[in-house]
């Protein structure tokens, strides 16, 4: 914050992660087919797939993504998705709290109404914090909307921060 998130991946048009795509003002677009869940999201054109399909979880050798490797199954009206395999160095939130290679997000999605979405998510990251944190999401939908292109590499101009 002292530096006016300059250090925040996303100021350098890299991905910002999983938490600051829900946290964010951008609109997201969910298409969702039998065996999995893709997320479009608008902010520099990132993109979440989340398998439903019963594959498990790779194991601690895979290869590392910026958004994680992510499974879900249903829990009644809530899809459950687990992420693991997130790259080393991300960042959890605006602020710069960090988000590492061992951390398991698990997220706990429902649409209660046509217009709203809650997502429950739980950071597991025992290199970063002592306990498991949890944060509510409430997330207006707009089903109708179209997303634009933002593309965020045609204006960056900031030099990275060491």
């Amino acid at each position: 914050q002292a530096a006016d998130s300059r250090d925040n991946p996303r100021s350098h048009c890299l991905p910002m992660g999983i938490v600051q795509l829900h946290t964010s003002a951008l609109p997201a677009r969910y298409v969702q087919s039998p065996s999995q869940l893709l997320i479009l999201y608008e902010g520099n054109m990132e993109r979440r797939e989340i398998f439903f399909d019963g594959r498990p979880l790779p194991g601690t050798d895979a290869q590392p993504w910026w958004n994680g490797y992510s499974v879900g199954r249903w829990e009644g009206d809530a899809l459950v998705v687990d992420t693991t395999n997130l790259r080393d160095g991300g960042w959890l939130d605006m602020s710069g709290n960090p988000l590492t290679d061992v951390a398991k997000v698990t997220e706990r999605i429902r649409r209660p109404t046509y217009g709203r979405m809650e997502i429950d998510i739980t950071i597991e990251d025992r290199k970063a914090y002592e306990r498991p944190l949890k944060v509510r999401w409430n997330q207006r939908l707009a089903p109708h909307d179209e997303l634009i292109e933002f593309v965020c590499a045609e204006n960056n101009k900031f030099p990275r921060v060491r």
